[in-house]
């Protein structure tokens, strides 16, 4: 069974820094693709970052770019979302969700999703 469970959110200054976990089983990392999206109140669900398995891939929408990094652990079968600069339009409740999908930033293309962490940024 696929499950994904997202950590590390919090509450955190404008140009703070956080590292959201998503600690993943039921499936080996390196055959597939793990994004995190993110929701705010009253938003669509929007996709922030993604890393393909196979090779390491990495893809950033652009309001994010320069300031979240994504990396893997593929042997704690964890991804992390380390979020620098932060900014008060960074709060949202953060997901991580599995596709099959390499470099896939829709949400169509994802098929199992976490719980999300809540992100609060204050300016």
């Amino acid at each position: 069974e696929v499950q994904l469970v997202e950590s590390g959110g919090g509450l955190v200054q404008a140009g703070g820094s956080l590292r959201l976990s998503c600690a993943t089983s039921g499936f080996t990392l390196d055959d597939y693709t793990i994004g995190w999206f993110r929701q705010a109140p009253g938003k669509e669900r929007e996709g922030v970052s993604c890393i393909t398995g196979s090779d390491g891939s990495t893809y950033y929408a652009d309001s994010v770019k320069g300031r979240f990094t994504i990396s893997s652990d593929n042997a704690k079968n964890t991804v992390y979302l380390q979020m620098n600069s932060l900014k008060p339009e960074d709060t949202a409740v953060y997901y991580c969700a599995f596709t099959v999908v390499p470099g896939a930033l829709t949400m169509r293309w994802y098929d199992y999703w976490g719980q999300g962490t809540q992100v609060t940024v204050s300016s």
